[in-house]
């Protein structure tokens, strides 16, 4: 899907973000033990059911609320805030065996889980009087946990797809099958789907993007540091015994995998890098079918779009065009038996989550232990609820909804919401460095940004997916399915400006620069991001900091780019743009001197957009609190309303992380890791050396304190 997401990046640690304004990522993450490939549900169809009172929290999961009591004063908070805040938590929570990250983040994800896993478990039992919504998720739910029946059916539900893949004569048939893999949700060669035109976001086109590799990123293909190379020797390994698993004799699995790296490298030769990535205008290409078969030609474009399930179309972006020349060279280059061979593998690997154990452990065995560090699978629950998550996800969010967020939360985060775009205004109309001509536009901008809060105002109909007990497999190709030609419908069709990106139990929030709009699904507006019995300092600290982080997002390096329409339209006069890269030069030399593992630098221009969020949501929450309390200056647990309001922003980022999970976030993620979202956000602050009395020249106080916004 187009979008991606502020939070932590909590699949691969991601933590709120901006909705990428490129179409899908084209570097098809890591499936790991838990994320079933395929597209990710996002949200359409009956009104909501408030709740009343949120669920109880489950027995296993600590309370999530802002603690002062673990605030660690032997520690100087001028000399390393993070530390002061979260020490005592890191030490008392230790990285669980089955993950590579935790932090309070995670805790709120393990909250959602078990409340999810609740709703299945009651969904499951073959009542008489379940009604249909729970009859799809709880059959669904209920066919990937019989992993007995699983095992015992071994490869047989997906043998039609690898004979189909076997029977297949002549090159000239890769289109059709790539079409009929994609539809199935299996990740093949490249991405194809749906997205609003950047100049002209009432518009819906189709879109094709780089894609077809199974490492994070193009650059594990491309590097030659020792690092590198042993992921791709254990890459090797992983894909040979796979097909080992399969039934293929050793030394043919051996030469297969090589086939595999050696096609999967080529294809990355020809992908953008990731930081190019975040420039909309390199991944903007619109052009006409008949320029994409001029230059792709070895490729049947005319039958993949028949066969994909695409309505008429004339005119298309494809956002990298030299990948599809890459994808070009590599048709004719490689014999149609190695492209069989690839294939195979994009259908093992895809369908190794929900295939026989031994197929799930080996997936998890590279893509969780050696990638991640996490030493032990998921237990086969939350594996199977993150499935139903991400495949019927409005379906379950729609129950979720019911148990955990009533309208009180909903109405005093608006009234956050619109504290906070007050606060944006004022700074707006204060900044020094912008000209009137800017300053109007970028108003214009923040006036028209809407806001979604909790959930869709209509659900999406799943009615047409058919969903067995005892047919996991098939359950999840037919729902990929449903998305695919779901999004693929759209092309052409007016934009649905009230439809979700992300399903309402998500632990993570966005901005749409295409939409303009900032996006807060009900699984983050809890604790510790929201209490709605804590104070303002509390809160603002936690989802305030959230709230300004989107909105900031509107006026990053990326969403400057987009207009008050969504439209990518240069609104900026020359010197205020120049002004404006020079504070962001700033924020890109001040991350990039960070090192979060071994001697690995972050990338400063990879994350400046969500740095600059960081710092700029901080700001507008501060100035947004001030406003709300007024006079009332009152201590609670012996600190500030402004100390309260940094501790609360710093304790959500408490986390530990293993150095494996470490290093691919620094190669990968938009989003620092935690202790640099915090640190380097306060020493950037006067406000915050005034809160806590900091003196000059200790660690918290930068030197050359870097502001945009």
């Amino acid at each position: 899907m187009l979008k991606s997401t502020f939070l932590v990046c909590l699949s691969m640690g991601v933590l709120f973000g901006q909705a990428s304004p490129a179409p899908p990522a084209g570097q098809q993450p890591p499936a790991g033990p838990s994320a079933r490939p395929g597209q990710a549900p996002a949200p359409k169809n009956t009104p909501p059911v408030p709740a009343q009172k949120p669920a109880a929290t489950p027995a296993n999961i600590v309370d999530l609320r802002f603690d002062a009591s673990l605030v660690d004063k032997s520690i100087d908070p001028c000399s390393d805030f993070y530390q002061y805040a979260c020490s005592k938590w890191i030490q008392h929570n230790p990285i669980p065996p089955d993950q590579s990250r935790w932090g309070r983040f995670t805790q709120l994800e393990e909250r959602n889980l078990e409340v999810l896993h609740q709703i299945l478990e009651e969904a499951a039992k073959p009542a008489p009087n379940r009604d249909a919504t729970e009859q799809k998720i709880g059959d669904y739910y209920s066919a990937c946990m019989d992993v007995p029946a699983i095992d015992a059916r071994g490869l047989a539900p997906i043998q039609p797809e690898l004979d189909r893949i076997r029977n297949l004569t002549d090159k000239g048939q890769l289109a059709a099958e790539i079409a009929h893999l994609q539809r199935a949700g299996i990740n093949s060669l490249f991405e194809f789907g749906s997205g609003q035109d950047f100049k002209d976001s009432n518009e819906v086109i189709a879109q094709a993007d780089q894609g077809g590799i199974g490492l994070p990123d193009r650059d594990y293909y491309l590097k030659d540091d020792a690092s590198m190379k042993a992921i791709r020797e254990k890459y090797v390994t992983h894909i040979e015994q796979m097909f080992v698993l399969a039934g293929e004799p050793s030394a043919q699995a051996k030469a297969d995998a090589q086939t595999v790296l050696r096609l999967e490298t080529d294809l990355a030769k020809g992908s953008l890098d990731r930081v190019s990535r975040r420039d909309p205008e390199k991944v903007y290409h619109r052009m006409s079918r008949q320029d994409l078969e001029t230059l792709s030609p070895a490729f049947h474009w005319s039958e993949f779009f028949t066969d994909s399930g695409a309505p008429s179309f004339q005119q298309l972006n494809v956002a990298w065009p030299d990948f599809f020349k890459a994808e070009d060279s590599a048709i004719a280059a490689y014999s149609l038996d190695d492209w069989k061979t690839y294939l195979r593998w994009n259908v093992f690997h895809s369908e190794a989550p929900l295939l026989p154990s031994k197929f799930a452990e080996e997936n998890f065995k590279f893509y969780g232990k050696v990638l991640t560090g996490a030493q032990e699978l998921r237990p086969r629950w939350k594996r199977c609820v993150d499935f139903t998550d991400n495949q019927l996800g409005e379906a379950l969010g729609k129950k979720f909804v019911e148990r955990t967020f009533g309208p009180q939360a909903k109405e005093r985060t608006l009234k956050m919401v619109a504290a906070i775009e007050k606060a944006l205004g004022q700074d707006i109309e204060q900044v020094t460095w912008m000209t009137p001509a800017t300053k109007q536009q970028a108003e214009l901008k923040l006036k028209a940004i809407t806001n979604k809060i909790g959930y869709p105002d209509q659900w999406r109909d799943y009615s047409s997916v058919d969903v067995k007990r005892d047919d996991p497999v098939g359950n999840g190709m037919r729902a990929d399915s449903f998305e695919f030609q779901r999004q693929l419908n759209k092309i052409g069709k007016p934009v649905d400006r009230k439809e979700w990106g992300m399903t309402p139990p998500t632990v993570n929030a966005y901005y749409d620069p295409l939409m303009n709009n900032i996006n807060f699904p009900a699984g983050i507006l809890q604790p510790p991001f929201f209490d709605n019995g804590s104070d303002d300092a509390v809160n603002f600290g936690a989802i305030g900091m959230v709230i300004g982080h989107e909105l900031t997002h509107g006026f990053d390096d990326e969403g400057r780019q987009f207009d008050a329409k969504g439209n990518l339209r240069d609104w900026w006069t020359a010197a205020d743009a120049k002004n404006f890269d020079q504070r962001e030069a700033c924020i890109v030399q001040e991350y990039s001197g960070f090192t979060p593992v071994d001697d690995q630098h972050l990338n400063g221009k990879l994350t400046l957009g969500e740095n600059t969020a960081d710092n700029g949501g901080m700001r507008l929450a501060l100035m947004a609190l001030l406003d709300t309390i007024g006079n009332k200056r009152a201590k609670i647990d012996d600190y500030t309303p402004e100390q309260r309001f940094f501790l609360s922003f710093a304790q959500i980022w408490c986390e530990s992380q293993t150095p494996e999970a470490l290093r691919l976030r620094v190669q990968t993620d938009p989003h620092s890791p935690g202790r640099f979202r915090v640190d380097g956000v306060v020493r950037n602050m006067p406000e915050f050396q005034k809160a806590f009395s900091c003196p000059a020249k200790q660690p918290m106080v930068a030197a050359n304190a870097c502001r945009v916004w």
